[in-house]
């Protein structure tokens, strides 16, 4: 303390440092205490911001670098509509890094130049100099750094121009964090994308990317909604759930373009645009699903469907339907690693079978036979009479169809016209949107394999296929509370 009883600056600056290693894995802390709020009227961090902040500060606690052996990568992809407050998380991510990881080394970047330099790093040096921290940093046009370590602590904006994808390599912090920022992802280059993967191997890397969906492919929309969702930490934003939407405009885009229109959809839902004319399941069906509201009769059974996963991306996923209702009983979803432990998959399928609340006792549970054989064979042996296997590839019960998974989500599609999904799980609405189709010689519906959408960039539709299981046959309830008369069925089932 001074003579004054004021503190002096390198007690302040102490206490500051103090601070920032209490920040370490607390960027929502850092945010709210490090910068003079209200900002341009602005209170705090909006709940979307909160919650990506402290997502983020759980995968670095979670994952507890020491300084030397190499974590898992953090990544953090957010597809979202207009105006939600994109640049200005990005400011105070760099802002956290930069302030709590000392020889940290970052990029940012934007799908134009445009953006990053009147946008995305306008907001950075904006937010920096209102920061408590921002004294300790050199910031301009071309480079943020930390004064005196210039060439080992900085962050600095790249042009996502393709023929600038070397200036993304070699970006490595071994003891420390190599961090990539890209805004409106979309319209950066897959090229840069994979380069970028290429500094994360070491230290405690982190790869926070968000846009406008604006293309449905490339590596941002397989990270959102494609092959590599399950790699990422993935949020979809809907501009007018934010506090910082523009209401005018938005309600002009809503009455010029309508709901469902690809500009809605991207601009503002957050949603790529409708899939192309070879997607089987049109994107209208699937979104009056998503607001139809339904009320099934008291003695409709409750049908389980069971995709189960052999590992590696595809996860395991049983889905629920009681006639016109997929809503109600939420579905339970294991990873690819997670299914690789058969005896939990058949733990957590028994655990359903053996729930006698009336609400949710599953009168007919249908496995797909892939990977699901023993599994049904277990739970026979257990007393579990109602499990059934399918298999996707036998002959269809109805010749309008090349085979059994044809049959199904035939089925499935006519019964989204008057059913119920839910509304906020764009897991199963990217699924159900994903396949592709064709007719066959013989003018039977052939719906396009996994291992096609896999190659293409498509995730593995397994919320979709779980779904179609629960119209692998038709279940009827009798008068008898608690009785199920089987359909007549074909030959080619398994029971």
């Amino acid at each position: 303390m001074s003579e004054h009883g004021l503190a002096t600056v390198a007690e302040v600056e102490y206490d500051l440092a103090r601070e920032m290693v209490a920040c370490y894995a607390d960027p929502l802390r850092f945010v709210v205490g490090c910068y003079p709020w209200p900002v341009h009227g602005i209170a705090g961090p909006d709940a979307w911001q909160a919650q990506v902040l402290t997502e983020i500060g759980a995968a670095v606690a979670a994952r507890g670098f020491n300084g030397v052996d190499p974590v898992a990568p953090i990544r953090e992809a957010i597809s979202s509509g207009h105006g939600i407050g994109k640049s200005a998380l990005f400011a105070w991510l760099v802002d956290w890094i930069m302030s709590t990881r000392p020889d940290c080394r970052g990029t940012v970047t934007a799908g134009t130049n445009q953006q990053l330099e009147n946008k995305t790093w306008a907001a950075i040096r904006e937010w920096t100099s209102l920061c408590l921290t921002g004294h300790w940093f050199v910031i301009n046009s071309v480079i943020m750094y930390r004064l005196g370590h210039r060439a080992t602590w900085f962050c600095a904006p790249q042009s996502s121009a393709e023929e600038n994808s070397e200036a993304f390599a070699g970006q490595h912090a071994k003891d420390s964090t190599s961090f990539y920022l890209m805004d409106e992802a979309s319209a950066v280059p897959s090229k840069i994308h994979e380069v970028a993967e290429g500094g994360l191997t070491d230290g405690e890397p982190m790869f926070i990317m968000a846009g406008n969906p604006t293309r449905s492919e490339g590596a941002f929309h397989d990270a959102v909604f494609g092959s590599r969702r399950d790699r990422w930490t993935t949020h979809i934003i809907d501009s007018r759930d934010c506090t910082f939407h523009n209401k005018a405009l938005i309600a002009e885009w809503l009455e010029d373009y309508g709901e469902d229109s690809d500009f809605f959809r991207v601009r503002v839902r957050g949603l790529p645009p409708s899939a192309s004319q070879l997607q089987y399941i049109d994107t209208t069906r699937i979104t009056d699903a998503q607001r139809r509201i339904v009320s099934p009769l008291d003695d409709e059974p409750l049908i389980a469907g069971v995709d189960v996963s052999g590992g590696g991306a595809a996860w395991t996923v049983c889905r629920f339907r009681r006639g016109p209702d997929a809503r109600t009983v939420l579905p339970m979803r294991l990873t690819g690693q997670e299914s690789r432990d058969r005896n939990l998959v058949i733990a957590k399928l028994a655990e359903i079978l053996n729930d006698a609340h009336p609400s949710r006792r599953v009168e007919a549970m249908f496995v797909d036979a892939a990977f699901g054989s023993p599994i049904v064979e277990r739970l026979r042996v257990l007393g579990f009479k109602q499990v059934h296997e399918v298999n996707f590839g036998a002959t269809a019960p109805d010749h309008h169809d090349a085979n059994q998974r044809s049959y199904q989500w035939r089925k499935m599609k006519d019964w989204l016209l008057t059913g119920a999904i839910p509304t906020k799980d764009v897991r199963l609405a990217t699924d159900l949107a994903a396949p592709g189709f064709h007719l066959n010689r013989r003018e039977q519906l052939v719906m396009e394999a996994k291992d096609s959408m896999v190659a293409r960039g498509a995730a593995s539709p397994d919320d979709g296929d779980a779904l179609s299981l629960t119209f692998a046959r038709a279940v009827n309830t009798q008068t008898r509370p608690g009785r199920v008369l089987w359909m007549p069925q074909p030959a080619n089932w398994a029971s």
